[in-house]
C-alpha cells in the first residue's frame, strides 16, 4: 500500500507541476499573443475548469474500473495534451489545449484520496493525505520554478514538452508498478448509470456543506495567488525565473506543514488549523503587495503555502469521510468544486484587478479566506 501511495503521490506532483507553471509564463505569453495579463489567464481558468469536468467523470470511472488503473491511462492522455499545447497559435487555442489537458491531469490527485480512503482508517487519514498531498505540493513548488526558468531558458513551447515527458514517464511507471492490482480493483457493472451517483449525494446537507466550502477555499486563495507572478513583475520588474523561484515558497510552506501536521493537530485540532491558516494567509498577501522591498515576498510565498494548507487539508479529510458509500464520487465532486472555485477565483480577479488594480483585490481575496477560516472554526461540525 504504501508504495502505490508513493506512486499516485508522484503522479499528483505533476498534476500540480501542470496546474502551476502558467503564472510566471503569463506575460511573455501576454507580449507573444498581444494580449494583456488578464486575458492571457484565461488560460488559467480553461485549466482549473478542465481539471474540475474530469474530475467529475473519474471518481464513477475509478469506483467501476479501478483507481490505479484510470490514473494510469489518463496520465498518458496528459502527456499528449500538453504536447499539443507546445503547438498552440494563440490564446484561445492554448486554453482549449490546457482545458483538455486539465481534464486528464486531474486524475491522480482525486482518486488518489479516495484510495487513501479506502485503504487508510479514519484516526490516520489526515496525517496520511496530508503527506500524500506532498507530491501535489511538490508539483506546486516546482512548477512556478520549472514555468520562470524554462520559459526563459527554452521557450514556454519546449517547457510544455518537458512537462508532456515527465507525464508520460509516470504513466508509464504506474503502469509497471500497479497492473498486477488493477483486476482487483474493478466492480461488475450494476446496470446502472453510474453518474447517478451524484444526485443522490448532493441530496445530503453535508456533502454540500463540504463543497460549498471547497468552491470558497479555492476562489479566494487562488484568486489572488494567480496574479502575484503579475503583481511582482509589474512592481519590481524581477525576471521570470526569479518570479517562479519566489511563487516556489508556497510549495515550501506546503511541505513544511506536511512534516508538523501531526504537531499542529495535537497543539491546535482543526478548528485551530483552520483560524489561524486564514489569519497567516491574509497576512501575507497583505505584506507581499504593500512592502516597498521584493525580497519580503519569498518568507511570505512559504507562508502562503503553509497557511493555505492549514485550511484545506482540513477540508480533504471532511471530503473523503463525507460519503464513505462512494468515496471515489464523493471526493470527485469535492474536487471538481475546488477546481470550479479556481476558476471562478482567477476570473474575479482578473475583473477586479481590471477594476480597483492588483494592490486591493489581492488584499481584498485574502481578507476573504481569512472569513472563511473564522467560519469553519464555527461551523467545522457540519462539516
Amino acid at each position: 500500500m504504501r508504495e502505490t501511495i508513493f506512486l499516485l503521490a508522484l503522479a499528483s506532483a505533476n498534476g500540480g507541476l501542470a496546474l502551476r507553471i502558467m503564472e510566471p509564463m503569463l506575460p511573455r505569453l501576454a507580449s507573444e499573443f498581444g494580449s494583456s495579463i488578464s486575458a492571457t489567464a484565461t488560460v488559467i481558468t480553461a485549466f482549473a475548469i478542465g481539471y474540475a469536468c474530469g474530475q467529475l467523470l473519474h471518481g464513477p470511472l475509478g469506483d467501476r474500473f479501478g483507481k490505479l488503473r484510470v490514473v494510469t491511462i489518463c496520465l498518458s492522455g496528459a502527456a499528449l495534451g500538453c504536447l499539443a499545447c507546445a503547438l498552440a497559435q494563440g490564446v484561445s487555442s492554448l486554453a482549449v489545449l490546457r482545458f483538455f489537458s486539465a481534464v486528464f491531469a486531474s486524475a491522480s490527485t482525486t482518486l488518489g484520496m479516495a484510495y487513501i480512503g479506502d485503504s487508510v482508517p479514519i484516526s490516520e487519514r489526515q496525517f496520511v493525505i496530508a503527506r500524500f498531498v506532498g507530491g501535489t505540493i511538490i508539483g506546486q513548488a516546482l512548477g512556478p520554478l520549472m514555468g520562470g526558468l524554462f520559459t526563459d531558458l527554452i521557450g514556454w513551447r519546449g517547457t510544455f514538452v518537458v512537462v508532456a515527458v515527465v507525464f508520460a514517464a509516470v504513466s508509464i511507471i504506474l503502469f509497471v508498478r500497479t497492473r498486477s492490482q488493477w483486476a482487483r480493483a474493478s466492480r461488475p457493472p450494476s446496470g446502472e448509470n453510474p453518474f447517478r451517483v451524484y444526485l443522490r449525494l448532493l441530496a445530503l446537507p453535508r456533502v454540500r456543506a463540504v463543497i460549498s466550502t471547497a468552491f470558497a477555499d479555492g476562489f479566494l486563495f487562488f484568486g489572488a495567488y494567480s496574479f502575484l507572478g503579475a503583481f511582482l513583475k509589474l512592481k519590481f520588474d524581477l525576471s521570470l525565473t526569479a518570479i517562479g523561484a519566489i511563487l516556489a515558497g508556497f510549495g515550501v510552506g506546503g511541505v513544511l506543514y506536511t512534516i508538523t501536521v501531526r504537531r499542529l493537530l495535537l497543539a491546535l485540532g482543526q478548528r485551530g488549523l483552520v483560524v489561524w491558516g486564514g489569519a497567516i494567509c491574509f497576512a501575507a498577501y497583505a505584506i507581499i503587495v504593500l512592502s516597498p522591498i521584493w525580497e519580503l515576498a519569498i518568507p511570505c510565498a512559504v507562508a502562503l503555502g503553509f497557511s493555505f494548507f492549514m485550511l484545506h487539508n482540513t477540508v480533504q479529510t471532511k471530503a473523503t469521510e463525507m460519503a464513505p458509500h462512494a468515496r471515489g464520487a464523493a471526493v470527485s465532486v469535492f474536487a471538481s468544486t475546488w477546481s470550479l472555485g479556481q476558476a471562478g477565483g482567477v476570473a474575479a480577479m482578473g475583473l477586479a484587478v481590471s477594476l480597483v488594480d492588483y494592490a486591493p483585490a489581492i488584499i481584498g481575496f485574502g481578507l476573504g479566506f481569512l472569513a472563511l477560516g473564522a467560519w469553519m472554526r464555527a461551523n467545522l461540525h457540519r462539516l
